[in-house]
C-alpha cells in the first residue's frame, strides 16, 4: 500500500558538471552541495558519479558502482540517515557481467531503490545493458516517488504508468545534449498531474571522437506545468521549490474531467 504524504516538501535539483572518471572527487562535490542545501529531496544528473561519455563498454564497467558491496552507496545512505534528507542520483551500476545507466533513490531509512534506464540513447546502446525492470514508484517521507533517466522523457508511456501507478514526484536525472526535454516536460507534468524534477548537468566532455555540450537548464514544474525554479543554461548551481504532493491527487482538470479516468483505453489498443 502507497502512503499519503500530506506536508509541504522542500525539493531541490543539483545542477553541477561532473569530472569524467573522477568517481572520488565527485562524489565529494555531491556530499558538499548534500551538507550544505538544507532540502527533504535532492536530485542529481544522470551518471552524476562517473561523467557521460565513454568510450567503450570496458570504461563504463570499470567506473561503475557495485550496489549492494560498494562504500560510495554506503556513504550514501550514511549521508541520507545523517541529514534526514532523500536522496535520488544517477550512476553506472555493475551488476555481474551486466553494467547499467542507473538512478538511485536513498532514502534516511537506509533503503535503496534503483531503477535501471529502459530508454538508452544513441551512443549508450553500445555502452551499457538496457534496463531489465519496469519503473517503479516508491512511497518515501516526501512523497510517492517514480524515477526517469534522461531520454526516458521522449517516451510518454513511462511518465504515464508511473502516474497510474501513483506517482506524486517525477524526479528525471538527465545528461541532456537536445534542446527539446525541457519544454516536453510541461507536457509530462500537466498531462499526468504530476510535479516533474529535471536535473541536468553542464559542461563539455570531449571523448570517444566527439565533443558532447550539456545544456544545464535543470527545472522543477508544478502539476499545471508552471516553472517553480529553473537554473541557467551553464552555471553549477542549487535550484529548489516548496511543494505540496498531496495535490497530485486531485487528477480534476475541470469539473467534468478527470485526466486518468476520462481515458478511452478501448481506443488505444496496438500501441504495444
Amino acid at each position: 500500500m502507497i502512503s499519503d504524504v500530506s506536508e509541504m516538501t522542500n525539493a531541490g535539483c543539483v545542477q553541477f558538471c561532473p569530472a569524467f572518471g573522477e568517481t572520488t572527487a565527485n562524489i565529494a562535490k555531491m556530499v558538499g552541495f548534500i551538507e550544505n542545501a538544507d532540502l527533504d529531496l535532492i536530485v542529481f544528473p544522470e551518471l552524476a558519479t562517473s561523467g557521460y561519455e565513454f568510450k567503450n563498454r570496458d570504461e563504463a564497467f570499470e567506473l561503475a558502482l557495485e550496489l549492494d558491496n560498494g562504500a560510495e552507496i554506503a556513504q550514501f545512505k550514511n549521508l541520507s540517515a545523517d541529514t534526514d534528507t532523500v536522496l535520488v542520483f544517477g550512476f553506472a551500476e555493475r551488476s555481474g557481467e551486466k553494467v547499467y545507466n542507473s538512478s538511485a533513490l536513498i532514502e534516511p531509512d537506509g533503503s535503496v531503490t534503483v531503477y535501471r534506464k529502459i530508454h538508452l540513447f544513441d551512443q549508450e546502446k553500445f555502452r551499457f545493458d538496457p534496463g531489465d525492470r519496469p519503473p517503479e514508484v516508491k512511497s518515501t517521507k516526501v512523497g510517492r516517488i517514480g524515477m526517469l533517466i534522461c531520454f526516458d522523457w521522449i517516451f510518454p508511456e513511462v511518465t504515464r504508468k508511473l502516474a497510474l501507478d501513483g506517482a506524486q514526484l517525477i524526479c528525471h536525472p538527465s545528461n541532456l545534449v537536445l534542446d527539446l526535454c525541457q519544454k516536453s516536460m510541461f507536457a509530462r507534468s500537466v498531462e499526468n498531474c504530476v510535479f516533474t524534477l529535471t536535473c541536468n548537468r553542464t559542461g563539455t566532455e570531449n571523448r570517444a571522437g566527439r565533443e558532447l555540450t550539456f545544456t544545464g537548464g535543470s527545472q522543477i514544474l508544478s502539476t499545471r506545468g508552471k516553472t517553480l525554479a529553473v537554473a541557467s543554461a551553464e552555471g553549477e548551481e542549487v535550484i529548489s521549490a516548496a511543494i505540496e504532493p498531496k495535490v497530485t491527487d486531485d487528477k480534476n482538470l475541470t469539473s467534468n474531467n478527470h485526466i486518468l479516468k476520462d481515458r478511452r483505453p478501448e481506443f488505444y489498443k496496438g500501441l504495444e
